[in-house]
């Protein structure tokens, strides 16, 4: 059980950061630059977690064109995802796009949950791994619950709902920690390597087709692209010297 402690305890600390960071937005006025400029810097943290962290590992497989098929994958598990939330969007009348309080409910649980899951298979994997993710993930999480509960204040939803939604946050990626440490932990390291590959591949997708597409939707700002390689250069200094 030490270990199951551990993974929840290291899943706590992004879903702490993406508390702070709804909070934070409760307190500032926000402007469309700022959520732009926030969701570019998470969106940086993201790529660097994928690029220097995750498959890195995955590669080291004994067989790398599993893990690499498994990349792949996690491309075509986000269309799925992307599919399901379009249909049950649907179904409650939202029509093809999905917009209102459930839409980003809903977006940002799917990316905690594949936290999550990605935090639980790597202490699986080494503890110490698990931890570095755990951590790199603070500074991504931050943002990200920034930009939502941003995105609700100005839809007009009541602050007692916005802060309890940001409070909900921290169950889908305590969930995926979960999932990933007890269903991985008795398996062949080479199926958690493509776990992890997969889990890449879906962070891959989320980046560029929602979190690049959200902030342009918002006023841009010549410092964006500061902070998309700010956010990498983060994580590569967390990544270098932890």
């Amino acid at each position: 059980m030490e270990g199951f402690v551990l993974v929840l305890a290291l899943a706590a600390l992004p879903a702490a950061g993406n508390f702070l960071g709804g909070l934070t937005a409760e307190l500032l006025t926000v402007s469309g630059r700022a959520l732009s400029l926030s969701l570019h810097l998470a969106a940086g943290i993201v790529m660097a977690v994928v690029g220097l962290e995750l498959m890195p590992e995955a590669l080291t497989a004994s067989d790398p064109w599993v893990p690499i098929l498994a990349f792949i994958g996690g491309g075509a598990l986000f269309v799925g995802i992307e599919w399901l939330i379009g249909s049950i969007r649907k179904r409650l009348g939202a029509g093809g796009e999905v917009s209102g309080p459930l839409a980003i409910f809903t977006g940002v649980s799917l990316d905690l949950f594949s936290d999550g899951v990605m935090i639980g298979t790597a202490t699986v994997l080494n503890p110490s791994l698990g931890l570095l993710l755990a951590i790199g993930q603070v500074p991504a999480d931050v943002p990200e619950g920034f930009a939502a509960i941003a995105t609700l204040r100005r839809a007009g939803i009541r602050r007692r709902t916005r802060i309890l939604m940001a409070a909900a946050f921290a169950a889908p990626i305590l969930m995926g920690a979960t999932l990933g440490y007890f269903a991985l932990r008795q398996a062949p390291e080479i199926f958690t390597l493509a776990v992890l590959a997969l889990t890449g591949g879906a962070l891959t997708s989320v980046v560029v087709e929602e979190m690049i597409t959200e902030a342009h939707e918002h006023p841009t700002s010549k410092w964006e692209p500061i902070a998309l390689t700010g956010g990498f250069a983060l994580f590569a200094a967390i990544s270098a010297y932890t």
